[in-house]
């Protein structure tokens, strides 16, 4: 197995945990329990995006460039929701 792999492994497996975490956030039952996973999910994904740096800086997950257009139709597709 070599670097590439683990990042991709540990890259998937934090993606997981953050659901996991935002799942708890969401269905806590007291407001400190809400807190802690709101916490956790918070520093998953600060350590997701710091992997997700390193793998994007090795061009092992490069980022993909959306056109301007799309990016305008997206935005304007979600503001109309909130």
């Amino acid at each position: 197995m070599n670097d590439k792999e683990i990042m991709e492994g540990l890259l998937v497996s934090m993606k997981q945990t953050c659901g996991l975490m935002l799942n708890g956030s969401i269905e806590a039952a007291t407001q400190n329990v809400h807190d802690t996973f709101h916490s956790a999910l918070n520093s998953t994904l600060c350590m997701q995006s710091e992997l997700y740096k390193d793998m994007a800086d090795q061009g092992w997950y490069p980022p993909d460039t959306a056109p301007q257009q799309k990016i305008q139709q997206t935005k304007q597709k979600f503001s109309a929701v909130c």
